[in-house]
């Protein structure tokens, strides 16, 4: 006997959450990657960070045993996550309208089109919290750490949670300061970066990448300085060969900063703010250097009932969750996610911003 399967159970729907494909994103992707350790069975995610160390083991003079080295430093803070938990209702008339891309005479069931909407609404819901993810994680590279406004409704602000990498009673350490814009006459590109790569290389940390908002990166490729020095035969700055690598987000190409060789990427990608208005995840006029594997995103646990009536915890990416209201003959899908991206290391990155006109 073939076994009934349930298509609308948490468990089984996690299942299915896990096989789609996910969406290509930038800053998620090559910077806050998931391991097994990120995920928490608890309420909280544990951050810790530490220094980069550039001590040296010192010398000992014969027959004078060892010299014990303390260990380095480190952080370790306990935050709650908010919740992200997007939803969707099911309602009879749209089971009566026929679906996007069915065929207009296709003779699809109301129960046909209720798994069909249902798998389209799972996709959907999960590509919205990773624009969510996506834009965690670029917050938290700019501003060394994330303000997330929680709303009890689609109006009304709940509470504001503040998770910032450094002891913000003084200044933000992954901040640099052009003194003159690149596109000026004594804007100084080349120097600017390798400032902001040394700061990194003083403190232990690698750069191998330059992102650059669509403003900075244009003056990039039409600057005629850059391109005297590509062009020098005698000495190596690189290349440029620009090519999209993900939506939204080109390769420049790589060059050489007195050794330093970054990867430069052109950040185009855009979101819809609560607002309805659209904003670009990186600024513009901005420059950013830092190396991929930086940070990781964490994910804390979401407990809900289940139909038997009792609690159930899911340490999970997403957790889904299925609502029928029979009285009113609606269904509501709804797919949680509790993510925070942090560092590995104190202030991995540092940002530049508006440094074009």
């Amino acid at each position: 006997m073939p076994q009934n399967i349930d298509l609308f159970d948490s468990y089984y729907m996690a299942g299915m959450v896990q096989s789609i494909v996910p969406q290509m994103t930038f800053f998620r992707d090559r910077y806050f990657p998931t391991g097994a350790a990120d995920i928490f069975a608890a309420d909280k995610v544990l951050v810790e960070y530490q220094d980069g160390d550039r001590r040296l083991a010192p010398f000992v003079v014969p027959r004078a045993g060892d010299i014990p080295i303390a260990r380095g430093g480190y952080e370790v803070h306990e935050f709650e996550t908010p919740s992200i938990l997007p939803s969707r209702m099911l309602t009879l008339d749209d089971l009566q309208r026929r679906g996007f891309g069915e065929a207009l005479f296709s003779g699809s069931t109301q129960a046909e089109r209720a798994r069909a909407l249902h798998l389209r609404d799972l996709s959907d819901l999960d590509r919205r919290i990773t624009r969510r993810e996506e834009w965690m994680a670029v917050q938290t590279m700019i501003n060394n750490g994330c303000t997330m406004t929680a709303y009890i409704d689609n109006a009304t602000v709940g509470k504001t949670y503040d998770v910032f990498f450094y002891d913000t009673s003084g200044s933000n350490p992954a901040i640099y300061t052009a003194g003159d814009q690149w596109d000026d006459t004594n804007g100084d590109f080349w120097g600017d970066i390798e400032a902001m790569c040394g700061s990194l290389a003083d403190r232990g940390l690698a750069a191998a990448d330059l992102i650059l908002g669509s403003t900075a990166a244009n003056f990039v490729l039409s600057d005629e300085t850059i391109a005297k020095k590509l062009d020098n035969r005698r000495m190596e700055f690189g290349q440029i060969a620009p090519k999209i690598t993900t939506p939204g987000v080109s390769w420049l190409g790589r060059l050489n900063f007195s050794g330093f060789e970054l990867d430069i990427f052109s950040v185009r990608e855009t979101y819809v703010d609560t607002a309805g208005t659209t904003q670009k995840f990186f600024p513009a006029k901005s420059a950013m250097v830092t190396a991929p594997n930086c940070g990781h995103m964490m994910y804390a646990q979401i407990s809900q009932i289940e139909p038997d009536e009792q609690f159930h915890t899911f340490a999970m990416k997403r957790v889904p969750k299925f609502v029928v209201d029979r009285d009113k003959d609606t269904r509501k899908l709804r797919l949680g996610s509790r993510p925070l991206a942090a560092p590995l290391q104190k202030s991995p990155w540092i940002y530049a911003a508006d440094v074009v006109l």
